[in-house]
């Protein structure tokens, strides 16, 4: 299936969950959040959260400095 991940298409397994995603994009779940479909999911609902194809995924790491 094809999900857009931060505006680029992404091939991933059907069913494929948001933690799943999250993980491969960035190693620390501290200071991130995730959005489906501009829907933001709670972190303790991600690995309960499949995607389908055609979703759109957006996940922001928060950053420090000035």
């Amino acid at each position: 299936m094809t999900v857009r991940v931060n505006g680029d298409p992404r091939q991933l397994a059907p069913g494929t969950a948001l933690d799943a995603v999250v993980a491969l994009l960035t190693p620390s779940r501290s200071g991130v959040a995730a959005a489906v479909n501009e829907t933001v999911v709670p972190r303790d609902r991600w690995a309960g959260t499949p995607l389908a194809d055609g979703d759109r995924v957006e996940i922001l790491t928060a950053v420090q400095g000035g």
